[in-house]
């Protein structure tokens, strides 16, 4: 229950914050200054119905479907590079007007249920290169590789950031591991040299000021209202950038204007909150009762946390802009959804964990 009360107090805060920073855009753009948490807060009923759903489905059956699933997630991949709704200069979404989902979204988790799976019965394969290392990573390399036609670096990030954390956990060699973050860092490099718009995030995050009016806007823009806002915070709705000043604010930037309104205190609870998480994440990972729940677990819990190491490290100039939300904060109905389903795993592997007695 733990879990469940720290996620129920995230989404509250989500929906309040997403009101208190979309409130300027929404009234400007739609008339409505309630237009993002109405929606956001349907697409919570709707996702804590799905965790309470998963909690109570027994988590093996879904490695009788696994295979299914990541087939599924494939196709739903190549289905939107082929009849995908532009938005933001990403074609990542199936769907009409302001309706859609966002397939990287299901593949993310998708990819973590097969990924348990496979590795589950590599045993000790893990230590061989080509047997395998080489099989999990070339799966993930397959769905990154899809994801970046859309383009969207940030799903592609947390993507690999979570098969290397189950990998590693799965029993795989170091050298290996260090092997591929090394061409990582080669194949990443060459990623942004390939496109213009990511050479400029990267020029924006070594000086933004060196261009403040266009590439390195949004990050100054993000670092005054985390600045302004000092340990207290200038109080709830009182944010003086999201008023046009920083670019759609309820989304990858939300975390800035809890630092401007909540100050460090509230940045701190946030995070302290995303800590209890990931600490009952492992130790469910720990007690799990198998070695597919164990991963699974392992999954769930490092995309949460991957996840928001990346959304804060960009919101506050600590890493290049990708575009990633705020996990159960952001506004965002299929991040919101898919992340509440892997909760919903999660518990009910908790649920089937032998914990040791106190």
């Amino acid at each position: 229950m733990v879990i469940v009360g720290v996620i129920v107090i995230l989404l509250c805060m989500g929906i309040v914050m997403v009101h208190s920073a979309s409130s300027v855009v929404a009234a400007n753009k739609f008339g409505d200054p309630f237009f993002y948490p109405k929606r956001q807060l349907i697409w919570a009923v709707i996702g804590v119905v799905a965790m309470f759903w998963f909690a109570r489905f027994d988590y093996h059956k879904l490695r009788q479907h696994a295979p299914k699933i990541v087939v599924i997630s494939f196709v739903m991949l190549v289905l939107v590079l082929l009849i995908g709704v532009n938005r933001g200069g990403s074609k990542a979404w199936l769907g009409f007007g302001s309706l859609g989902i966002q397939p990287s979204e299901f593949a993310k988790l998708g990819l973590i249920i097969f990924l348990a799976h496979l590795l589950s019965e590599s045993g000790d394969r893990m230590q061989s290169l080509w047997r395998g290392f080489m099989p999990p990573l070339g799966l993930a390399l397959a769905a990154v590789g899809l994801i970046m036609l859309e383009p969207d670096l940030g799903q592609s990030v947390v993507i690999m950031g979570t098969t290397l954390l189950m990998m590693f956990a799965a029993g795989t060699r170091l050298k290996h591991l260090g092997g591929f973050f090394g061409l990582g860092i080669l194949g990443f490099s060459g990623l942004v040299a390939m496109a213009p718009y990511r050479i400029q995030r990267v020029v924006a995050f070594l000086d933004p000021w060196k261009d403040p009016q266009n590439s390195g806007y949004q990050i100054i823009q993000s670092l005054y209202a985390i600045g302004s806002g000092g340990v207290l915070g200038l109080g709830l709705g009182n944010s003086r950038q999201k008023f046009l000043y920083l670019p759609e604010p309820q989304t990858d930037f939300i975390f800035a204007i809890i630092g401007e309104e909540l100050g460090f205190l509230g940045c701190l609870a946030i995070l302290l909150l995303f800590g209890v998480i990931v600490w009952r994440g492992v130790r469910t990972s720990i007690f799990a009762p198998d070695e597919f729940g164990s991963l699974l677990a392992v999954g769930i819990t490092g995309m949460i946390a991957v996840q928001v190491l990346i959304n804060i490290g960009v919101v506050t100039g600590s890493m290049p802009a990708t575009g990633i939300t705020l996990p159960f904060i952001s506004y965002g109905g299929s991040s919101l959804t898919l992340m509440l389903t892997g909760v919903g795993i999660l518990l009910n592997i908790s649920k089937q964990a032998v914990f040791p007695q106190r």
